[in-house]
């Protein structure tokens, strides 16, 4: 079962992102303050749940946290400043969007830049260690999700209702048949990994 990071009743926020290892789609992070005493059994990384044991647990955080917020990081900017910076920035946004001002920050993995005023905390895997970085992984996750297969309506081509935008054999294969779109993520790296695996 996962833990509560701290033992009183600092207001406490967790934060992970989604997508970050994908070719295409934005990067999506979110952050999550939960109350102090707070249980669930059900609350996990999301790595480690179904996609329909997330959607339910995505209900249950949006429903009884503190404070929740969902931020997302375009694919021309993560070109632009790369998908690290990409994704500690996309942190930074769901943060500025929390309707509570969190006093402590706890990051999944091991690098992120210091948000104004507020310390914080890197935790490699939190999503397994701690509640409020699992509600995050949840959120981000799956609002993520929920964006890959509004996309997939437009580029049905590249499975993205099933893929969400990782690199698959079948993502791959339809970048090399068809090219690639706007929602492609243009870094030279990834692209040339494309060309070079087809």
């Amino acid at each position: 079962m996962l833990l509560n990071h701290y033992t009183d009743m600092m207001a406490e926020a967790g934060c992970d992102e989604a997508g970050r290892g994908c070719l295409a789609g934005p990067v999506f992070a979110a952050a999550v303050i939960l109350p102090g005493n707070y249980r669930n059994e059900f609350l996990n990384d999301s790595k480690k749940l179904s996609a329909k044991q997330r959607a339910h647990c995505r209900v249950i955080i949006e429903n009884e946290a503190l404070a929740w917020a969902v931020a997302s990081v375009e694919p021309a900017l993560i070109d632009e400043i790369n998908i690290l910076n990409a994704s500690m920035l996309c942190m930074r946004l769901a943060i500025e969007k929390l309707k509570t001002v969190p006093e402590f920050l706890i990051i999944d993995g091991n690098r992120f830049t210091p948000y104004p005023g507020i310390p914080h905390q890197c935790i490699v895997k939190g999503d397994g260690k701690y509640l409020s970085i699992a509600a995050a992984s949840i959120l981000a996750k799956t609002w993520r999700d929920e964006f890959m297969e509004g996309l997939h309506k437009e580029f049905p081509l590249f499975g993205w209702d099933q893929n969400k935008g990782y690199p698959t054999k079948k993502h791959r294969n339809a970048i090399g048949e068809h090219g690639i779109t706007r929602y492609h993520r243009k870094s030279f790296r990834l692209f040339e990994q494309i060309r070079l695996e087809i």
